[in-house]
């Protein structure tokens, strides 16, 4: 099991780093349009996912600001955003790899930032969800790329895989 979130930890910043490089593509306004997403345009679907990160990052570890409302917007402007998601994906990747067979195994309780629940659940099946919600909204993102006439996007676990920092992986 550690291996396997290693490698979606690793997998999740080198998808990233290519949505956000076709987003730099874009222009203020472009980045900015309401494509009838979830979270409106792709700024406000990746400031979502950088909000969730964070969100449970801080019930993960204790550490770090965790912002109230699932579509705050934590950067208004591209290059600080991209900063930010960056230096997310390397404590992602930090995090994942300090963890033993044993924290994986174990269980961890927070309060859930929509209807107040507290919820005691196992790592593993947390993380699942973690890096499939990254996934699915990088989906959305990936959407809006191409509506905006951005080139469709390789970002299968697999292309990963086939790279030479995947490789480890597959």
């Amino acid at each position: 099991m550690r291996q396997h979130f290693q490698m979606f930890a690793a997998y999740n910043r080198w998808a990233n780093a290519l949505v956000y490089e076709a987003t730099a593509a874009l222009s203020e306004e472009d980045q900015n349009r309401d494509m009838g997403a979830f979270f409106g345009s792709l700024m406000g679907t990746l400031n979502h996912l950088l909000v969730t990160d964070r969100i449970w990052l801080k019930r993960f570890t204790g550490e770090g600001a965790a912002p109230a409302s699932l579509d705050t917007i934590l950067y208004p402007d591209f290059v600080g955003l991209r900063g930010a998601r960056e230096a997310e994906d390397a404590r992602i990747v930090e995090w994942i790899g300090s963890l033993s067979k044993e924290d994986l195994a174990g269980r961890f309780t927070y309060v859930t930032a929509t209807d107040m629940r507290t919820i005691s659940q196992r790592l593993a099946p947390a993380l699942a969800h973690f890096f499939n919600h990254q996934t699915h909204h990088r989906g959305q993102a990936h959407a809006m790329l191409t509506a905006l006439g951005q080139p469709s996007l390789r970002l299968d676990l697999v292309y990963f895989q086939r790279m030479e920092e995947g490789r480890a992986f597959a």
